[in-house]
């Protein structure tokens, strides 16, 4: 947990630069999803911390977003395509899945 999601928060919370494995990318967003589940089952109050979570990890989910692009031999600007709707995600989930060039 700590390579894959502390890391990313702590050392790489605004770094765009360089590149992210699958596992990395894959990892970090399976704890964020699960941690905001468990953060949302406490009530009214849990929602509030779940979406205050959520809003903490957007940068960080950016930046590892953008690093997993590139490492798949894609430019970052990619992730301009979830502006689009319902096909710009499915674009950018199928190039995550893409292997490290």
């Amino acid at each position: 947990m700590k390579t894959y999601f502390l890391d990313v928060i702590f050392k790489h919370y605004l770094d765009f630069g360089g590149k992210a494995t699958r596992t990395q990318f894959w990892l970090f967003v399976l704890i964020s999803v699960l941690i905001s589940i468990v953060l949302g089952f406490f009530g009214k109050t849990g929602q509030t911390i779940s979406w205050i979570f959520s809003l903490a990890i957007f940068l960080p989910l950016l930046g590892i977003a953008a690093r997993r692009l590139r490492d798949g031999g894609f430019t970052p600007w990619l992730l301009l395509l979830c502006l689009l709707p319902l096909i710009g995600p499915l674009a950018l989930l199928i190039l995550w899945v893409f292997p490290s060039k």
